[in-house]
């Protein structure tokens, strides 16, 4: 598996900050533009591509599930106001999609999981699944290690006019949208922001640019440093609580087996639990991990049943002020709790 560094410069030789000609849409002078953004990992990468320029908005501050999420009057207002919205995607925010499209003509979306240079996976069906050395099989697109064919796909599509929104967002109906928990990925999109904050906002493109230097490289260090650190514990076996790290496993080379259900507004049946309990039987799992935005007792009941170890994995950053580093310290947090969790156990 490439290291980060190479998947990063590979993202930097490829796609290139382009800076447009302004819109005459917008026109912002000195003023920054004025952008929203749904959770709070996308928060913190477009927090250090704005830094000292201007700070976006948060809708979801880590203590709900976009999953459930449910927009209140201000954010309503927000987003009527906003220049720019960013979010994963229609699968994950569901709640964006209704106030989305009634949108003033000046306002530009931005939806991650269409960005052609990321590596998508899909979702995998059912509780069970085998550890890190089968993670690629079923794979929207595979590692970084094939990272150029993606985008000349990619690219072939774009060249496509009949790949329009309405295909585009079927096309993503079976994309697993976590896709923020590999931190190659969180370059590509931290890119992607870049060009459009600089499309909308020319004034401050080579401050946006420079920005993204310092976040590139703060995310080629992260990675580094987190690689080493799972290093000794890549091959425990661990069950999660809903499948939202498989990104996380790809990046990082880990041994997820299986979990509890596939999406936190699914409550699985007493089928999946025992399955789960028998994956823990078969694969000595030393691990499972809860959620801090869902309620423990699931996890209790399959804890009480196999007494595995407990720990909690958080993709949103439930505890982690929202900011400029609020990105960097979900990945480190969780890769913290993997490590504490696994590297414990007998």
């Amino acid at each position: 598996m490439p290291s980060l560094r190479r998947a990063l410069r590979h993202i930097l030789f490829t796609a290139p900050i382009l800076v447009a000609a302004p819109l005459t849409a917008v026109a912002h002078g000195d003023d920054a533009p004025k952008v929203v953004t749904s959770i709070k990992p996308v928060h913190g990468i477009t927090s250090a591509i704005m830094k000292d320029i201007g700070e976006p908005v948060l809708l979801i501050d880590g203590a709900s599930s976009p999953h459930t999420y449910s927009l209140r009057p201000s954010e309503a207002r927000a987003l009527n106001d906003a220049d720019l919205v960013i979010y994963v995607s229609h699968a994950l925010e569901g709640f964006l999609e209704k106030p989305l499209e009634s949108l003033s003509g000046h306002s530009h979306q931005l939806e991650l999981v269409s960005l052609p240079q990321l590596s998508l996976r899909n979702m995998r069906e059912g509780g069970t699944w085998e550890g890190h050395m089968h993670a690629h099989e079923g794979d929207a697109h595979d590692d970084h290690e094939d990272h150029d064919d993606h985008v000349d796909e990619h690219e072939k599509h774009d060249d496509d006019d009949a790949h329009h929104d309405a295909a585009e967002h079927h096309e993503h109906e079976g994309i697993d949208t976590h896709i923020w928990m590999d931190p190659a990925n969180g370059a590509t999109i931290a890119i992607a922001i870049a060009d459009e904050l600089a499309e909308i906002d020319p004034e401050h493109a080579e401050d946006y640019r420079a920005n993204l230097e310092t976040l590139l490289a703060s995310l080629t260090n992260l990675g580094n440093d987190l690689r080493e650190k799972v290093a000794p514990v890549q091959d425990k076996p661990y069950v999660v609580f809903h499948d939202a790290y498989q990104y996380l496993e790809a990046g990082f080379g880990l041994n997820a087996v299986g979990s509890i259900t596939v999406s936190p507004d699914q409550k699985p049946g007493a089928k999946r639990l025992h399955e789960i309990e028998d994956k823990i039987h078969d694969t000595g799992a030393v691990c499972i991990f809860a959620e801090p935005q869902f309620r423990p007792a699931i996890v209790q009941a399959v804890v009480s049943d196999t007494g595995i170890r407990t720990g909690t994995l958080d993709p949103l950053g439930f505890d982690i002020a929202a900011g400029p580093t609020a990105y960097q310290e979900i990945l480190a947090q969780n890769v913290d709790a993997l490590v504490d969790c696994l590297g414990d156990a007998s």
